[in-house]
């Protein structure tokens, strides 16, 4: 048998290789855009940046080094210029075609980083795959503006999966939604009418708050905001503000909240602090035409009728009172089971003073009287 050549010797040492054949490789030199590898092949391996990722721009240097051992896939065996040509997102994506098929199947949740926030929806990457989650997809509620997902980690399932299409459709709205139901069935079980339980404040309309409670929402009505008038609760509440709230009411998934709580109710001594004959203070919160309302304290009104105001007649309160002025009254009627209070200016005016006040004017008439005769004399 004939000797082999050097050259035959060192040709036969090195193994064969073909087009679409996964190689092991190990790194002997990096550049910005390509990778040179050693793949035991009697040329050596290059991996350009477009068949390593498909995110332009990347410098190679930044993410491998000389000694890392990476699997690739053969595309070509000789470029013509001797080199063999490799590719590792291919080989990535077949493997993550793969593994995204097994978590359609398996319905499985998947975590993975937004790469890019589109207009109609987000886009994730999955072992180099690609992955769209559309905007009515991304959360149980319509989000005009999904910037705030960008370079955020996010749970999903896959519910579409076309390979042929390469149709890759993720769904976060379904964990949500599931996610918020078991919150709220374990915060059903939890409370009760009469707790207080702490929340935040998800939105502030004309007529209330909605106070979120960690599994479902509670409106706090503009009536139960305090025990004193609120005009407007923009003005007091705003988005995030952290409350403790009363369970006043469950009524199914309804949660009606107060923050009217007994221990600072001002009618628990009003009978004590406004009986009848007591002289009280207060300031003219509204007028009607029949009356003023006048607030003794937040949450305490007492009506001063037209015909209490003065001895005079008065025709309507507008013409001696304004909002806001202060008065000083007798306490007239007090009535505790419907809370409601009646005042008299007029009454402060005792007997002793109205007859003082009759005498001093009989004097002055007298004292004309008088008058009128020496004129005539």
């Amino acid at each position: 048998m004939s000797e082999l050549t050097f050259e035959q010797m060192l040709e036969e040492s090195f193994k064969t290789i073909h087009t679409g054949e996964v190689v092991e490789g190990t790194v002997i030199d990096v550049k910005p855009e390509e990778i040179v590898l050693n793949i035991g092949y009697k040329a050596d391996g290059i991996l350009t940046r477009s068949e390593y990722t498909n995110e332009p721009g990347v410098d190679l240097t930044t993410i491998v080094k000389p000694g890392d051992t990476m699997e690739v896939k053969v595309l070509k065996v000789n470029d013509g210029e001797g080199q063999v040509l490799l590719t590792y997102k291919r080989l990535a994506a077949e493997k993550g075609n793969k593994r995204i098929e097994e978590a359609f199947n398996n319905q499985e949740v998947l975590t993975a980083k937004v790469a890019q926030v589109l207009d109609g929806g987000l886009s994730v990457v999955v072992e180099e795959v690609r992955i769209f989650i559309p905007a009515s997809l991304v959360s149980d509620t319509y989000e005009k503006d999904l910037s705030k997902y960008a370079g955020q980690e996010i749970e999903f399932v896959i519910t579409e999966y076309n390979p042929k299409r390469r149709r890759y459709i993720g769904n976060r709205k379904q964990l949500v939604a599931a996610r918020k139901a078991e919150l709220q069935r374990e915060l059903f079980e939890r409370i009760h009418e009469g707790d207080v339980v702490e929340g935040t404040v998800k939105n502030v309309t004309d007529f209330g708050a909605f106070i979120d409670l960690g599994g479902a929402d509670g409106l706090l009505h503009i009536s139960e905001m305090s025990w004193g008038r609120v005009e407007n609760p923009k003005k007091v509440f705003k988005v995030g503000d952290t409350l403790k709230v009363l369970i006043k009411e469950i009524s199914g998934s309804k949660i009606a909240l107060s923050l009217k709580f007994e221990d600072a109710n001002p009618w628990r001594d009003a009978a004590v602090k406004y009986a009848v004959g007591n002289v009280v203070n207060g300031k003219v919160a509204r007028m009607t035409d029949f009356g003023a309302f006048i607030e003794l304290e937040p949450g305490v009104d007492a009506l001063l009728h037209v015909s209490q105001i003065s001895k005079e007649h008065i025709e309507k309160p507008s013409d001696v009172l304004k909002v806001g002025d202060e008065v000083t009254a007798k306490v007239v009627d007090f009535n505790e089971a419907d809370k409601k209070i009646s005042l008299s200016i007029k009454a402060l005016l005792t007997p002793e003073a109205e007859a003082a006040q009759e005498e001093e004017d009989a004097d002055v008439v007298s004292v004309d009287i008088d008058a009128v005769i020496a004129e005539q004399e």
